[in-house]
């Protein structure tokens, strides 16, 4: 449903917004792409890469925070692809009205744009630090994913659908543990919080390709939850450096030692495909149709999907596999 599409990406010059931008125009051949960031220096550089030469791109400069800015670059839009984002943990603790700005007025202004405007889609990506969140970054998606979900109760006649896709850490991406561990290997130590702690991890293309799916199969509502692996930090550790010292630094503040991508408390609305888990809207005040369409397997009550308890766990042969097809840029 994207083919001769106009489609914005927020925050389009991220790890994300770049890689999607390209499945786009390449694979999914949209007749419009539209960037907007507010990074002018970003921007120049992605319009001067030869990958993103293409007379379907647009670039536009705006921040999230700016209602106004986001209504004129939504005008005659079909679909919005909300990736903008502050994200880094410590900077949320430190700068919290900055995170609550973007992050949560952020995405009221998407969604206000959005409706007044008249986009047909909106698929806003989240994390699972957004569940039972111990950081302020967390709050702030978990705040951001209610204003998406609830925000189909008010686009009435205008008909604006949206949704969420919520996955876990990807891999090779800015902030990413990888290509710290595989600078400190130089050094012979590896610094680790907790050796037993364990992430979800995701590939850039595979999440990029789900996010484009919830576009495609939403009725709006939805929290769409891909079915990915988890691996702990030993793991990780001994598969980029067997030989290196270990130095245990410990939890840092706001950081959990497992995360999960469905909690126990939304068991009861979700449900299990082959690839993927459906959260269904809890209070759907709209004509919600998405229990008669995603038809899947009822989680059972006391149901979690968390990164300690999932069944797809990386061993080591098959994470040293993943850096070194990240290594060789030949990651998936």
């Amino acid at each position: 449903m994207l083919a001769g599409k106009t489609i914005l990406i927020t925050g389009g010059t991220g790890t994300f917004g770049k890689r999607c931008t390209l499945e786009l125009l390449q694979k999914h051949q949209a007749a419009k792409v539209i960037i907007l960031s507010r990074d002018e220096l970003k921007q120049s550089e992605m319009a001067s890469d030869p990958a993103f030469k293409s007379d379907r791109l647009r670039f536009f400069i705006g921040d999230v925070r700016d209602k106004e800015r986001l209504a004129r670059a939504m005008t005659d839009v079909d679909v919005v692809i909300h990736a903008a984002a502050l994200k880094q943990v410590p900077a949320a603790e430190y700068n919290p009205h900055e995170f609550i700005k973007t992050n949560i007025n952020g995405a009221m202004n998407v969604v206000d744009a959005a409706i007044t405007t008249g986009v047909r889609r909106v698929v806003a990506l989240s994390t699972d630090k957004a569940v039972n969140p111990i950081n302020l970054y967390g709050a702030t998606k978990l705040c951001s994913d209610k204003v998406f979900i609830s925000a189909n109760n008010y686009s009435g006649k205008k008909g604006t659908r949206f949704s969420v896709a919520r996955y876990g850490n990807v891999i090779g991406s800015r902030g990413s543990v990888i290509p710290l561990f595989l600078k400190q290997r130089e050094t012979g130590t590896l610094t680790l919080t907790k050796p037993e702690m364990t992430r979800f991890v995701i590939t850039l293309s595979h999440g990029v390709n789900f996010a484009l799916s919830a576009v495609g199969s939403m009725i709006g509502g939805e929290i769409f939850i891909p079915k990915i692996p988890s691996c702990s930090l030993q793991s990780l550790a001994k598969a980029i450096a067997p030989k290196a010292k270990i130095e245990i630094i410990g939890l840092r503040p706001g950081e959990k030692l497992h995360e999960a991508l469905v909690p126990v408390d939304e068991a009861s609305q979700t449900v299990e495909l082959a690839d993927r888990f459906i959260i269904h809207p809890s209070q759907p005040y709209w004509d919600y149709k998405g229990k008669s369409k995603h038809r899947g397997k009822r989680c059972p009550e006391g149901f979690s999907y968390s990164s300690d308890t999932n069944p797809d766990q990386l061993d080591i042969p098959a994470i040293k596999a993943l850096v070194k097809r990240y290594q060789s840029n030949t990651l998936d």
